[in-house]
């Protein structure tokens, strides 16, 4: 029987690619990956050329018995997102599900993963947090922003660019304009940035600044 790998990928930087990744990467006999077209582009810089197949969140209910007959077989297979740890707010669980429940062994390798150097950066306290992901984009995102509002750790969140400021506007409301946030972007790219000060404040800047990158929001929880 074979393996499944889980291999982290740079949020930005390239030389945040780890040794032992390039050296997995090159010895699996399949990469799935989320976009082939970005993961080529990861692939050609480090000069891997292991055969790599489509695996995202509109196929992946499709696909997932079939690599896991693959595996069973005999074939190692790794599993990337675009970037960061695959099945952090990106395809990867059910894949993951399906190997442990067909008792096939998982290794999932350290790496980059974006929430992590934005909590630390945030000056808010890590000791204990919250991982929200994405917020849902219409039915039951005001619950969960009412549910949230009481949280008393500190709160994490991944937003697009585009969706920023409903967002922001969404925290001041529910949040209140005090509370505390740090909003990262860019993370570990020429453009990286990070802001720091109250909802209120952070949703005037980016009213002035339009936003653009991956984002991470890190919220203070409720005193």
């Amino acid at each position: 029987m074979g393996k499944l790998y889980l291999v982290p990928t740079p949020v930005g930087n390239l030389k945040d690619m780890t040794f032992r990744a390039i050296e997995v990467l090159n010895e699996v006999d399949l990469i799935l990956a989320e976009d082939t077209r970005t993961s080529g582009k990861l692939l050609k810089h480090f000069e891997i050329t292991t055969q790599m197949h489509s695996h995202h969140m509109h196929n992946e209910h499709k696909t997932t018995g079939g690599i896991v007959k693959r595996i069973e077989a005999g074939e190692n297979i790794a599993l990337i997102s675009d970037a960061g740890t695959p099945a952090i707010s990106d395809p990867g669980f059910l894949l993951t599900r399906a190997c442990i429940e067909a008792g096939i062994e998982v290794d999932c390798l350290p790496g980059a993963t974006a929430f992590v150097p934005a909590l630390v950066a945030s000056g808010l306290p890590s000791d204990k947090f919250v991982f929200e992901g994405f917020l849902p984009v219409k039915k039951g995102r005001q619950t969960r922003l009412q549910l949230l509002a009481e949280e008393t750790r500190t709160i994490i969140f991944y937003e697009s660019p585009h969706k920023l400021l409903k967002t922001l506007g969404q925290f001041v409301e529910f949040f209140g304009a005090d509370r505390n946030i740090s909003v990262s972007r860019e993370l570990s790219k020429l453009h990286e940035e990070t802001i720091r000060g109250t909802a209120k404040e952070i949703l005037r800047h980016f009213e002035t600044k339009p936003p653009k990158g991956e984002i991470v929001i890190v919220v203070d929880g409720k005193k």
